[in-house]
């Protein structure tokens, strides 16, 4: 096999108790605060976490009240940060609201159903998992997942909220053929050995997450490689909303636009049209038309219907890329006011989206990563395949 059909791919993941993932949650805390009362209200909240402070900042239009300092304490408290010995916890922590009202400006080209802001969006899907997305971000997703349980559950008591996961994964044309690497980083106790440490992560979390299958002798394993992590969170590295775009998305794989998600309310087309973008690109696979598939949707501000449209299929496809175009012009709602409805995103359900990924979900509340299309989709494809062939 040449050199040019084989590659690794790495994407990482982070937990809940990352400063970050941290930051993003709070945002998306007071997102959901504002949308269960006020589901057209207006926020743009962003949140930095350091030792001993929490600084709450952004533009939020809204008819109802938010106790900002109330709620971001209590996100605290739920992420795991209860505890003074921990270095940073909810009760001593200060908390600054600096929130001000959005500006009149943007709300002008909003109101009258234009996107609330410029920009381009990418959404990706492949058949490399059951949720369709890659590999390495599912595999990084789940180990930190399941890093949060066994801490949440007491099975390793010795765990603290922060943590990292890292996978590396060799392709063989394109298919994932074998792990070649799993990096778990996490956040502990003053009292825990790093020999057992490193035994009980491999045991508890590792091995009940990595397929077997693709596992082999020339797999590396790099647990705790530093030797100590008692120094986490916000203690040991200022966290901010919005600076873990690639572990929201898809660990690299496909592109990204840049805009971050956390704290956007659904009129902001940095978060809704990459949800919509990930739901044509999931619909897209899983109709059978591709076996990897990226959007990207493009918009100006103040303007409903997206500047560009584009299918990406690698190859992959089996019709022409301008003919899925139009299928997804057709079938798919690509203004902003369409999005929103058609993915019914003025609730209260960003929070959950704020650790883990947004994306290869199976939550009800994530509507983007329903397949409902799929059949539609196929039967037209079919049809444009049909027609080509005349």
């Amino acid at each position: 096999m040449s050199e040019s059909q084989r590659h690794i791919f790495t994407s990482e993941s982070v937990t809940e108790g990352h400063p970050d993932k941290m930051a993003d949650q709070i945002s998306d805390a007071v997102l959901d605060a504002v949308m269960k009362d006020d589901p057209y209200g207006r926020v743009a909240c962003e949140v930095l976490v350091t030792t001993g402070l929490c600084i709450v900042a952004g533009e939020i239009t809204t008819g109802t009240y938010v106790d900002v300092s109330r709620l971001a304490r209590s996100v605290i408290d739920e992420i795991g940060y209860n505890d003074a010995n921990f270095g940073y916890d909810a009760v001593t922590c200060g908390v600054l609201n600096v929130l001000q009202s959005q500006s009149p400006d943007i709300a002008m080209g909003v109101d009258v159903g234009g996107a609330g802001d410029q920009g381009l969006m990418f959404g990706y899907a492949c058949e490399e998992t059951e949720e369709l997305m890659p590999m390495p971000i599912t595999l990084a997703h789940k180990l930190v997942r399941r890093l949060s349980d066994v801490r949440r559950s007491g099975e390793l008591p010795f765990l603290r909220p922060d943590g990292k996961s890292q996978v590396s994964v060799e392709y063989e044309n394109n298919v994932p053929k074998r792990i070649e690497a799993v990096v778990i980083s996490t956040q502990h106790s003053d009292s825990i050995s790093t020999e057992t440490l490193r035994a009980e992560i491999r045991q508890h979390v590792i091995d009940p997450i990595v397929p077997g299958a693709l596992v082999d002798a020339g797999t590396k394993y790099h647990i705790n490689p530093t030797g100590r992590f008692v120094i986490g969170g916000p203690h040991g590295d200022t966290g901010l909303t919005g600076r873990k775009i690639i572990v929201d998305t898809y660990g690299g794989m496909g592109r990204h636009g840049g805009g971050a998600f956390s704290g956007k309310d659904p009129t902001k087309v940095d978060r809704s049209a990459c949800y919509m973008a990930r739901y044509i690109a999931k619909n897209l696979v899983a109709a059978g038309l591709a076996s990897r598939c990226e959007v990207q949707l493009a918009y100006a501000i103040g303007v409903a219907e997206p500047v560009s449209v584009m299918v990406n299929t690698f190859g992959t496809g089996v019709i022409e890329e301008t003919k899925m175009i139009r299928l997804v012009r057709d079938h798919f709602p690509l203004t902003p006011k369409g999005i929103i409805d058609h993915l019914n995103l003025r609730r209260p359900i960003y929070r959950s989206t704020a650790a883990f990924g947004h994306f290869g979900r199976s939550e009800d509340s994530f509507t983007w990563e329903s397949t409902a299309k799929a059949g539609e989709i196929r039967a037209a494809g079919g049809m444009a395949q049909a027609a080509a062939k005349l």
